[in-house]
Formats: C-alpha cells, sequence, structure tokens
C-alpha cells in the first residue's frame, strides 16, 4: 500500500525536474496524478508513469491563465471524479538587475509564479469548500492538501531577481493565508523552498552531479517531503514552510520580532527615534540582515 492510495494529484510545470520527480513519486504512492505542464514533456511523464504502474493523464495549460487553470482543476475532476492535492511547483527565471528588468520580465516571472499559485488555489478552494459544506452535520471532512514551491530567493533575497524573489516571498505569505482561510474545509497548506538541480542552475558549478559520494542536489530528493506533506500523516501540519535539499529537511520561522521601542504615551518625533535607535537594534547591524539559511555544501 502507498502512502496516496486513493487520493489525486495535480502536479505544475510536471513536465521535467523536480516537478517531473514529484508526480512519479506520487504515482508510485498510490495516487492518479494530472501532469500539468506546456510542453510535450506532460505526455512523456504521463506514458513513463503508466508504463511504472501508475495512474496519470496529462494537461497542457497556461498556469497564469485563470480560465485555463480552472480547466485544469475540472480535468482531474472529470477524470478521476475528485481533487485530494495540489503541487504547484511550476516556474522559470528572467533573472536582471532591478535597473535592468523589463516590464515584460518582471509580469511573466510574477504571473507563472504568483498568479499560477493563487488560481490554482483558487478554483480548488471552490470545490473544496462546496464539497464541504454539502456534507451532513457532524460528517468528517476529507482531508486536502496545497503544496506551494518557494525558493531561498524568496526567503532571503536574491540580486538580480526582484522578480521571482518578489513572488516567491509572496508565496510564503499567500501559503500561511490559504492556511488560515481553508483549515475548516479540511485543507492544509504548506509550502517548500527545494534546493536541487534543475535546468536553471544545473550551470552552476555547485550543483553539478558529483562524480562520486551522495548526490546532495538531485532532484528526486526532495520529492519525499512533498509526498510526506500530501498524505495523511501530516494532518496536523499547516501554514509551516521547508526548505528541502538532498538529506536535509529545514523547518522555517515566519518573521519574529527582534527588536522595539516606545515613545511613552506620546509621537514619535526624527530625533527621538534617532535617540533609541541603539536600542531598537540592539546588538544586531542595522545594515541588510545576514544570511539565516542553511550553509551550502
Amino acid at each position: 500500500m502507498g502512502a496516496l492510495d486513493g487520493k489525486v494529484a495535480i502536479v505544475t510545470g510536471a513536465g521535467q525536474g523536480v516537478g517531473r520527480c514529484h508526480a512519479e513519486l506520487l504515482a508510485a504512492e498510490g495516487a492518479s496524478v494530472v501532469v500539468n505542464d506546456l510542453a510535450d514533456s506532460a505526455l512523456e511523464v504521463t506514458a513513463a508513469i503508466s508504463a511504472s504502474g501508475g495512474t496519470a493523464i496529462a494537461h497542457q495549460s497556461d498556469i497564469a491563465n485563470w480560465d485555463a487553470t480552472g480547466g485544469l482543476i475540472k480535468a482531474a475532476l472529470d477524470t478521476f471524479g475528485e481533487l485530494d492535492i495540489i503541487v504547484n511547483n511550476a516556474g522559470l527565471l528572467r533573472d536582471a538587475m532591478s535597473f535592468s528588468m523589463t516590464e515584460d520580465q518582471w509580469d511573466l516571472v510574477v504571473d507563472v509564479h504568483l498568479k499560477g499559485h493563487a488560481a490554482t488555489a483558487h478554483h480548488a478552494s471552490r470545490y473544496w469548500r462546496a464539497t464541504a459544506k454539502s456534507l451532513p452535520e457532524g460528517a468528517a471532512l476529507r482531508p486536502r492538501r496545497i503544496i506551494n514551491t518557494t525558493s531561498e530567493s524568496g526567503l532571503f533575497g536574491g540580486p538580480a531577481q526582484l522578480n521571482y524573489g518578489s513572488a516567491k516571498g509572496g508565496i510564503v505569505t499567500m501559503t500561511l493565508i490559504l492556511a488560515k482561510e481553508l483549515g475548516r474545509y479540511g485543507v492544509t497548506a504548506n509550502c517548500i523552498a527545494p534546493r536541487a538541480r534543475t535546468q536553471m542552475n544545473e550551470s552552476i558549478d555547485r550543483f553539478k552531479k558529483p562524480e562520486t559520494g551522495f548526490d546532495s542536489y538531485h532532484p528526486a530528493h526532495v520529492s519525499p517531503m512533498v509526498a510526506w506533506l500530501a498524505s495523511d500523516a501530516a494532518s496536523d501540519v499547516n501554514g509551516q514552510t521547508f526548505i528541502v535539499t538532498g538529506d536535509e529537511i529545514h523547518r522555517m520561522a515566519i518573521p519574529t520580532v527582534a527588536g522595539a521601542i516606545t515613545a511613552g504615551d506620546q509621537p514619535w518625533t526624527v530625533d527621538s527615534i534617532s535617540a533609541h535607535k541603539s536600542q531598537l537594534f540592539g546588538s544586531d547591524s542595522p545594515t541588510i540582515p545576514p544570511w539565516a539559511g542553511p550553509p551550502m555544501r
């Protein structure tokens, strides 16, 4: 028996890389999978899953298109009769410094990442809410899952990624909002930041496959966390973000208050803020916050 027997999942951007690994593992764990990608590789992944004894269909659509994403949700329901899991993975890069970035570069990246995540969540949650509200009083809710994809650029800020980092940071906040809104309907929403080899970074020496030893950045190492979050074993995990890489999983904290000052029941002035500056920052530097992620191997 698989951890996802009887579940129905959609994986966006599943035609290659990390997304393909997600789709293949979810299918191996028993889920029926809708493989979403604009490219014909969606058909290849579907065929590979079927050849391995799994169940999958391909849906070639643009997740940044609100109506087309509604069709993606409908395809899962029409084919498999249910929808339990959304894995939002699709993405792309158009890197440029802020002073060089074009409007098209901004719009494309934000649309695919941020709007793409929002569109699947919107259409799926409409179905999940209606289904939950139609249940008899006291009936158990069917567990549902949204698993979003952020990045360390979205968590810590990546130069030349004003579009990508902003969208990925927005996805973290989106995940918290979805977790708060949809929990009453049996839906959890969590987020992963994969650190893995993809077409976007495979030319960087650090991410190249090692000649010997453990391949820390193989994309398949990320997918077990996705499968776990999609399973009933993670039913109490909600609104969380994880960095996942190789043999490591790092749970991230939401922003916390690092310092505070009070003017004592009177309004602040520029001079009084200056006078309290050292109290506000304490031993912390007031410049760019230091890197707070796990070390690179």
